[in-house]
């Protein structure tokens, strides 16, 4: 895909437009349909688009382009549109003519005329419009720009009872999204769907040309699963900085000055415009829709009413206006005595922009400011500038911990040991130590050496405060890499330590780490319960001393949730913590929660929308240099592509998996990828092995729930009777809906028996887990039908179908062939499944310890259960994928 693709722009997220349209066009009464609206929203396309459909509908169709230069001209607009020979010195018999000439020879043509920008019609024109109007000959679709004046001859053609209008708006965020997926012909990522939207604003005409600089640039990229903005600003084409431009250079000098202003320290306050323009003139820039003007309290501000304003108005600063602009401001901050706890911040950044350095002390106090703030881009530019003979402990930690934050783990713990070498106290080692550990563990995916960095430090630490810090940091970091139970053993006693903790970041860190642990454990309740309680204890800390995100909290809670079968909840609290998380530069969180709500969608059954998660999160941990989280986004995308039939892709998500070491959460899961690819294949047998170990996995480090859901896929794929009772079991000591769901399925499974398995997927709907719902009530329907009980079988596939909508395009053993194999026994459908895939007698024989000639009666017997006589037709019916050699 590449900006030549794109010539024509696809009208996406008007449909409710384009219904409108269709609603008024199809009145007896209507004579014109018109679209208005601002400049750039997309009257242009839309009109276009309704044009072409009245012309499928038998209408004839024509264009007119009404602009400032035609309206010069009497008829200048439509003269294409009247014949050569008609004579208009008389308007009556001319009109008379051109009438005739466009009714046809047997006067039955019924003429659409789309007016483009019909308010610069002339009015000759609009005359001449409005007779063929009244004559019943045509009818209009015009576009009118909202705001500009309209003289009363084109005023004759808006007006009307048998006018309707259609008043376009901005796109919001939604329709952004569908615009880009049918331009980009594929899923756009969250983060770099708000970017856009933000730059343009809701106009389509600067999303367009957005995202012709981004594709040309090539800060707009897709690997083949989902297109992402690369780090930096994005590019504005010569066209769209051409129109941006025009609209701006309407600005009078005083104007311009106040433009420029704003285009480098927005927001300003009205008071600070004022100084350097007047308020008459921002007035009249509020009232051309430059600028925005809002109040807050008792302070009223003013921004420019585009983000694309300030780009193109930068662009075309030369560098001593610039220079001179950021000063004055400066100037003018400080002789306000800079009260605002902002200003520290502002000052630092506009005296860097304009010379190159800044007072060490403010560039380190700004730098506080920015960190508070989570815009750790600005810490490391603020930091950069301090010289040397100023660098600090304090200043390496902060400066290490931001680098930590984007991903630059390495120069990170270059300056996190120069801040431990720095350190003269106690607590500053234990500080720094702190921040290296989490480096080392979330950036670098080095555990072993996270976990020997922190026993290093606390060999020498001999205060108990400092000691404290270092063993909940030990436990964090062991209850999120693979050993909950020893790490959650080590946190329980966090309940009271929020308002006393000597570093309110460390229990930050640790409650979140508890809340992912009980929820590892299978307490799920407890999990939910407290992990609210933290973010909401988290959300009312400082923000000055608080460090960690508090939405990073809501991550393991909606872990609890989704493993208790709460999955709608998940989603929710997962759209909460996008929101909080969009304005803030946290890319190790984002990319978490991205992470986790694909798992929600893999446990809901929507293959598709899983795939989507986990590729965004892969994308973004690229982008932000972050190691640990690819390992088990991979592994996700890996299941989910193998559950769709994309064979291709779920082996080169393993094999991305396996370059990336393990992280050790949600243990055993990495392997689904691996028993779904083997499932897909026909493979049942090894699907099962695979799973049984990553099950075995779970249950040494723990992870209860992780333990669930693999021995689920367990029963799924065949082996319901060796795993129904430990499941049983499980669902005893673990809270929620889903526990319980997943143990009646694998029994129902285990004895077929069809009011179980109707049970079981009634369960497994009423939380949402639609695949396994689909799965239950399709084997219902097969045993049903076995039973000659034909009611309640069309019953159950009538309830399996409903849920299977709820999962596009996956395809599992179950779901496909439940129905068709129902007369097999599991021995002869597994031999079944994988002479489908082209497995040969031999190859079936020796995996599954039987000799050839076993398997070829097996084979028989299922060719003539299933009315077939060929392998080929075998795989038809089965829809199996062939297994490479």
């Amino acid at each position: 895909m590449n900006a030549q693709n794109l010539s024509r722009w696809p009208l996406a997220g008007r449909e409710d437009e384009l219904a409108g349209f269709g609603r008024s066009w199809g009145e007896p009464r209507c004579r014109a349909v018109v679209v208005s609206g601002p400049a750039g929203v997309g009257k242009s396309r839309l009109a276009e688009e309704c044009l072409s459909r009245v012309a499928g509908e038998g209408w004839k169709a024509a264009t007119v382009t009404a602009t400032a230069v035609a309206a010069t001209v009497p008829l200048g607009a439509i003269g294409h549109l009247i014949p050569a020979q008609v004579n208009l010195s008389d308007p009556v018999k001319g009109f008379a003519a051109v009438a005739g000439a466009l009714a046809g020879p047997r006067r039955d043509r019924r003429w659409a005329i789309l007016v483009d920008d019909m308010h610069l019609l002339d009015a000759a024109s609009a005359v001449l419009l409005r007779q063929l109007l009244d004559s019943r000959l045509v009818r209009l679709i015009g576009t009118v720009r909202t705001g500009e004046p309209v003289g009363d001859a084109v005023e004759g053609l808006t007006g009307g009872d048998g006018t309707h209008r259609i008043d376009l708006a901005a796109f919001s965020v939604r329709q952004t999204e569908q615009v880009l997926q049918a331009a980009l012909r594929g899923p756009v990522g969250r983060r770099a769907l708000h970017e856009l939207h933000t730059a343009c604003g809701g106009n389509a005409l600067y999303l367009r040309e957005l995202v012709l600089g981004a594709l040309a640039s090539g800060t707009l990229v897709s690997e083949g699963e989902i297109w992402e903005l690369a780090k930096g600003a994005m590019s504005a084409t010569p066209k769209l900085s051409e129109l941006i431009g025009r609209r701006l250079a309407a600005a009078d000098p005083g104007a311009r000055l106040v433009l420029e202003l704003l285009a480098l320290c927005e927001p300003l306050s009205l008071a600070d415009a004022q100084a350097a323009s007047s308020l008459e003139t921002i007035t009249r820039l509020e009232a051309a829709g430059l600028v925005r003007v809002a109040s807050s309290r008792r302070r009223t501000t003013v921004a420019l009413a585009h983000p694309l304003y300030g780009e193109v108005l930068q662009a075309g600063l030369p560098t001593l206006r610039r220079r001179e602009l950021l000063l004055t401001q400066a100037s003018r901050t400080q002789a306000h005595g800079a009260r605002r706890r902002e200003d520290a911040l502002h000052l630092a950044t506009w005296q860097l922009a304009a010379t190159g350095t800044a007072d060490p002390a403010l560039l380190s106090q700004a730098s506080i400011l920015a960190r508070h703030a989570h815009d750790y881009q600005t810490v490391v530019t603020l930091l950069q500038a301090l010289p040397e003979d100023h660098r600090t402990y304090a200043s390496c930690l902060l400066h290490g911990d931001a680098l930590s934050q984007l991903g630059y783990w390495e120069q990170a713990d270059d300056l996190l040991v120069q801040a431990q070498t720095h350190a003269l106290k106690e607590d500053e080692q234990v500080a720094a130590a702190l921040v290296r550990t989490w480096n080392l563990f979330w950036s670098s995916a080095r555990t072993e050496h996270a976990l020997q960095a922190n026993e290093s430090v606390l060999r020498k630490i001999t205060g108990q405060a400092g000691r404290h810090l270092l063993l909940l940091n030990e436990a964090s970091l062991r209850t999120v890499s693979g050993q909950p139970d020893q790490g959650l053993a080590l946190l329980e006693d966090l309940e009271n330590e929020a308002k006393d903790a000597p570093d309110i970041n460390v229990w930050a860190v640790a409650a979140m780490c508890k809340t992912a642990g009980l929820a590892f454990l299978g307490r799920i309740d407890e999990a939910v319960a407290w992990g609210e309680h933290v973010y909401d204890t988290h959300a009312q800390i400082d923000k000055q001393e608080a460090g960690l995100h508090p939405a990073g909290q809501l991550n393991p809670v909606m872990v609890a949730l989704a493993d208790a079968g709460q999955l709608s909840t998940a989603r929710e609290i997962a759209e909460k913590t996008l929101a909080d998380l969009m304005s803030a530069d946290v890319p190790q969180t984002w990319v978490m929660t991205v992470h986790l709500r694909g798992r929600t969608e893999w446990l809901a059954g929507d293959a598709a929308a899983a795939r989507r998660w986990h590729a965004e999160a892969i994308a973004q941990a690229r982008a932000q240099n972050l190691i640990r989280p690819l390992f088990i986004a991979w592994a996700g995308l890996a299941a989910a592509a193998a559950v769709l039939g994309d064979l291709d892709a779920a082996e080169a998500a393993l094999a991305e998996m396996r370059a990336y070491p393990p992280m050790g959460i949600f243990a055993g899961e990495e392997d689904l990828g691996q028993a779904w690819l083997h499932a897909a294949r026909g493979d049942l047998a090894r699907a099962r092995t695979v799973l049984t170990d990553a099950a075995g996995r779970a249950r040494e480090t723990g992870h209860v729930t992780s333990e669930m859901l693999l021995l689920t896929d367990i029963a799924r794929l065949g082996g319901a009777k060796e795993v129904a009772d430990r499941l049983a079991d499980l669902a005893q000591v673990c809270d929620g809906a889903f526990a319980s769901a997943r143990a009646h399925l694998a029994a129902a499974l285990a004895t077929n028996e069809a009011h179980q398995l109707q049970d079981a997927a009634s369960e497994l709907e009423a939380i949402g887990a639609y695949l396994l719902a689909a799965e239950a009530a399709t084997t219902a329907a097969a045993a049903w039908q076995q039973a000659g009980n034909t009611r309640r079988a069309t019953a159950a596939t009538n309830q399996a179908q409903a849920c299977a909508a709820h999962c596009p395009g996956a395809r599992t053993p179950l779901l496909v062939t439940a129905e068709a194999v129902s007369p097999l026994t599991k021995r002869e459908r597994e031999i079944a499944l994988l002479a489908a895939a082209g497995t040969s007698s031999k190859d079936i024989a020796q995996a599954l310890h039987l000799s050839v000639r076993t398997v070829d009666n097996h084979l028989q017997r299922a060719y003539v259960k299933l009315g077939v006589s060929s392998r080929r037709e075998l795989t038809e019916t089965f829809g199996t994928a062939p297994t490479r050699g």
